[in-house]
């Protein structure tokens, strides 16, 4: 005859483990899966746009309603990588008149050629913009672009998201306890 300590034996509360269920297990197991990944895209994206590979930029007006809409995220190649043509959705850097910048756009390529200068339009715009940018003035050509993304790195928003979690890990924690 066999015999099995733990017939005979009860560990202590402190030492048993409780089974977990196969529905708990997925759970963990997808939640540390999407978590890594979305460390692995993070990282990714840092080193590639330090190396100049690539550039991220959040969309904060409303020029090119539908396609791209305020807080989203976009992502560029530069003009080494990607050649800009007509309808493609460029950024390049706005000037004044007198030419110092003002700020980068996301327009699209109505017409003209990287010699002359391209004819640059936002899409909810009713007009043409007065800059026809030359191929050495567009800083990239997008070539993704992510939704939403933006209005969370806002800092009320990542404040908010930050003390949520706290939050969350301190119930968590707190019924772990109980246990």
């Amino acid at each position: 005859m066999m015999v099995l300590a733990k017939d005979y034996v009860i560990a202590p509360k402190e030492r048993a483990v409780a089974a977990k269920t196969p529905v708990k297990n997925a759970f963990q197991f997808g939640l540390k899966t999407v978590g890594w990944s979305m460390v692995a895209l993070f990282l990714a994206t840092s080193a590639l746009t330090f190396a100049k590979v690539i550039d991220t930029r959040v969309v904060l007006t409303g020029s090119m309603v539908p396609t791209i809409n305020p807080g989203d995220v976009i992502f560029t190649a530069p003009v080494s990588r990607i050649t800009p043509k007509i309808k493609d959705v460029v950024v390049y850097s706005g000037k004044r008149f007198d030419g110092t910048p003002v700020a980068p756009f996301a327009h699209r390529i109505i017409g003209g050629s990287p010699l002359v200068g391209f004819e640059m339009k936002g899409d909810a715009n009713p007009e043409p913009d007065v800059q026809r940018p030359k191929l050495s003035e567009i800083e990239g050509v997008m070539f993704l672009r992510v939704p939403f993304v933006g209005k969370l790195l806002q800092p009320q928003t990542m404040m908010l998201l930050l003390l949520s979690g706290f939050g969350v890990w301190l119930i968590i924690g707190a019924f772990r306890e109980e246990e």
